[in-house]
């Protein structure tokens, strides 16, 4: 396997083939998915209409830590992105852990979408069996990914589409609803003073308190939640390396993150909870359907229906296409086979998409044979592997920033010293001295917040047996080279 200074030499090979429009699609595809749809309920019910808070304050965590990927995707595009730029700037024991951290993570969640796309078919088809519709989408997306990055990006530039137009139209629809003064069913006029005058007002369940079953809800146990609605995000820097101009796509793409969140979560939620008073979003339907079901549209949920199930393909689509190239990066690193990190005339890493669909083939299967073990345990591990994988990028940040000032930068500020190379970065990190120390001791709060819900605790006991997981795997496979490269010295 190549060391890592050797793989950074190496010319990449991947086509450049995504334009600005497929970037700032996949960026704000990557942020709507079936957990806006139908988890916002769960962060509702917790938090009450300060859950819009909670959407600023972690979207705005959320933003610096993708503006630190954006920082070294524009100056060093290369696929993996941070699992790169952990081996690059951190060790190569960094880049193994957070590539395959991320990796497993997205098998994970390929796991728990094609487990459900079955049900979204069976809407319409109820005889369909959901192993078929599962295997149906897994082989269409794979097909789709073997094509190219410019095809895997113009399927998601339409997926994301349809996400966004289905998400405005609610927004619209709602305002319309309360600026006309439209009768609801709710039995309570819609309103934005909802948000102040239903149920114990703008933070009914307070900061943080606990509910007489034991439960702990409120604003920051709402965070929680809210944290990983936000998973995807860091997409646009795993495209990087295939973007025709980084240094301005790349950018574009970053900014746009933070009036996106604003629009797609705080406004529709704030508009949902205007027209359908906070108590009464139950759970029991989307709350994106019961908006419209409270004004007397039946056809709603047939239409939410349809709009899951491109999230679900949009969301399996993006996972393959970052799985692929994480495997190629990894394997570039000298952390994963080599056959992985072979391209074909289409500059697609063939393998490495069909070792990620097969994996995710058997993930699958063991969701369908024992699906209490998988959506406890696995899904546990890619709750926890977000917060491993965020943390990971700020650290490497700075240490980006520390070689970049020792004249070991990529590109045009290598040999440049000091503050002279660190004002050289052209897309800099805002508050960049206090802002990655900030971010970190938020997704510690986030973590220990999680001690607080049976639901999640057991995902910090799953983290760190992860993490154990990957050192050890990481020990094992490093020696084993050490032993390969001594036996063909003495060859």
């Amino acid at each position: 396997m190549a060391s890592t200074s050797e793989v950074s030499e190496q010319p990449q090979q991947l086509r450049k083939s995504l334009k600005n429009r497929h970037i700032q699609l996949i960026a704000l595809g990557g942020a709507i998915g079936t957990g806006l749809f139908y988890g916002s309920s769960e962060s509702i019910s917790l938090a009450g209409p300060s859950i819009l808070l909670a959407y600023i304050i972690g979207g705005a965590a959320i933003f610096m830590i993708v503006r630190a990927l954006g920082e070294m995707s524009v100056e060093d595009p290369k696929a993996g992105a941070f699992s790169y730029y952990a081996s690059r700037y951190w060790s190569k024991r960094a880049g193994f852990i957070s590539g395959w951290n991320y990796w497993f993570n997205y098998v994970l969640v390929s796991m728990v979408e094609l487990a459900v796309v079955g049900s979204f078919v069976n809407y319409w088809f109820p005889n369909i069996p959901q192993w078929a519709s599962a295997a149906f989408f897994l082989v269409c997306i794979t097909i789709l990914n073997l094509f190219g990055v410019s095809e895997f990006g113009e399927f998601e530039f339409w997926f994301a589409l349809i996400k966004i137009v289905a998400v405005i139209a609610m927004i619209a629809g709602g305002i319309a609803v309360i600026v006309m003064n439209l009768p609801t069913d709710s039995g309570v006029r819609a309103s934005f003073a909802n948000w102040f005058t239903v149920d114990g007002g703008f933070l009914p369940n307070g900061v943080m308190s606990r509910a007489a079953d034991g439960h702990w809800m409120g604003l920051l146990m709402a965070l929680v939640v809210v944290m990983f609605s936000f998973g995807g995000t860091e997409l646009i820097g795993v495209t990087a390396g295939e973007v025709e101009d980084p240094r301005r796509t790349i950018p574009k793409a970053t900014n746009g993150i933070i009036w996106r969140i604003l629009v797609f979560y705080v406004a529709a939620l704030g508009v949902i909870m205007a027209v359908v008073p906070w108590d009464r979003i139950d759970g029991q339907m989307s709350p994106f359907v019961q908006i419209f079901d409270s004004v007397g549209v039946p056809v709603a949920a047939g239409i939410l229906n349809f709009v899951c199930l491109t999230a679900v393909m949009s969301v399996y689509n993006s996972a393959l296409y970052s799985n692929s190239r994480m495997l190629y990066s990894l394997a570039r690193q000298g952390n994963a086979p080599a056959y992985l990190g072979s391209v074909n005339k289409r500059g697609v890493p063939v393998a490495a998409v069909l070792t990620s669909a097969a994996v995710t083939v058997v993930a699958v299967v063991v969701v369908f044979l024992w699906p209490q073990f998988a959506f406890n345990y696995l899904m546990s591990i890619a709750t926890i592997a977000a917060i491993i994988n965020w943390t990971m990028i700020m650290v490497t940040e700075m240490l980006f920033r520390r070689h970049v000032a020792a004249g070991d930068g990529p590109g045009e500020l290598r040999g440049l010293h000091g503050d002279e190379a660190l004002e050289r970065i052209q897309f800099k990190l805002p508050g960049w001295r206090w802002t990655p120390y900030l971010i970190i001791a938020f997704l510690a709060m986030v973590a220990v917040l999680m001690c607080f819900s049976p639901s999640y605790r057991i995902a910090l006991i799953a983290g760190v047996i992860w993490l154990a997981v990957l050192f050890a795997a990481y020990a094992f496979t490093s020696k084993g080279g050490e032993r390969r490269r001594k036996a063909a010295k003495e060859r």
